[in-house]
């Protein structure tokens, strides 16, 4: 039996994160767009790169932080490259999706639309991480998003569910624990295995026609785990262990989104399988 200090530890994290964000702030912060040149609204796609790339943040993300290696990494190559905030609660600042994740879908859907009226490309491709790579498919499962989005990378996303190595099975021994998840943070409870909200999403297949599916799985992921769930089954999946790209790549579930660019590189052979290289460990210093 795993000593009770190594079980309760990660189940007190998510119980203290769910608690905590539901104090009133004492400063504000604001998440600007950083002057790297993503969230130009003036940007044309080109010929090369045809479609707009929207970023999406993972859970207690934002839309900068989460993106301060990979929207440059992209922006360099000659995407036009947008992100989001969304999932935001009232008198949590800075750190969001922690909303209901079909609420958040509908504002990923508002987004898209503003990116595409703002280009004028009829398509987008949308990459995210951790829910962020997992939310987006309620968006082109009910609301219309296959018809506008050509291809979803999903970054150790959280398709479906998290047990967190086990842990959330201790949540029915902690009366309100489950309750406080829900109200407080709801993203959270959407999330952990077999929630109702998982349930239905995945409901009748993984995928929808029309969309290219990339998923990009560390084995060291620590957050959304087993790492095989986060893996897609359908037409049009490629699933990807970072591993076997780059055996010795340590990455975990926040780094793996934050600044492997082994993982990066991946992530633009996806968007341009067309022009795509072999990913290795030697891609980190391209």
């Amino acid at each position: 039996m795993l000593p009770w200090k190594r079980v309760l530890r990660p189940l007190a994290a998510l119980l203290l994160t769910a608690a905590a964000v539901t104090v009133p702030a004492t400063t504000a912060q604001a998440a600007g767009a950083p002057g790297s040149g993503w969230n130009d609204y003036s940007c044309k796609p080109s010929t090369a790169h045809p479609r707009p790339v929207v970023l999406v943040h993972g859970t207690l993300g934002n839309s900068v932080d989460n993106w301060l290696g990979l929207a440059p990494y992209l922006k360099v190559r000659g995407y036009c490259v947008f992100s989001l905030d969304y999932g935001r609660l009232d008198g949590v600042p800075f750190f969001h999706g922690l909303g209901p994740v079909e609420k958040s879908a509908g504002e990923l859907k508002d987004f898209v639309d503003k990116v595409l009226a703002a280009t004028g490309a009829a398509e987008t491709d949308v990459v995210g991480h951790s829910q962020g790579g997992m939310m987006p498919r309620y968006y082109l499962k009910f609301l219309g998003g296959a018809a506008k989005v050509n291809a979803l990378v999903g970054i150790a996303p959280s398709n479906h569910g998290t047990d967190l190595n086990g842990f959330t099975r201790l949540l029915p021994y902690f009366p309100g624990a489950a309750d406080l998840l829900s109200k407080n943070t709801p993203a959270l409870a959407d999330q952990v295995t077999g929630s109702a909200f998982l349930t239905k999403l995945n409901a009748g297949g993984d995928t929808v026609p029309g969309v290219r599916y990339t998923v990009i799985a560390t084995r060291y992921d620590e957050v959304v785990t087993p790492w095989r769930s986060q893996y897609l089954t359908g037409p049009d999946v490629r699933n990807v262990l970072l591993q076997d790209l780059c055996p010795v790549d340590l990455s975990e579930h926040v780094a793996v989104g934050l600044l492997d660019r082994v993982a990066f590189h991946e992530v633009a052979n996806a968007l341009d399988p067309a022009r795509s290289r072999p990913t290795t460990c030697a891609s980190a210093f391209e």
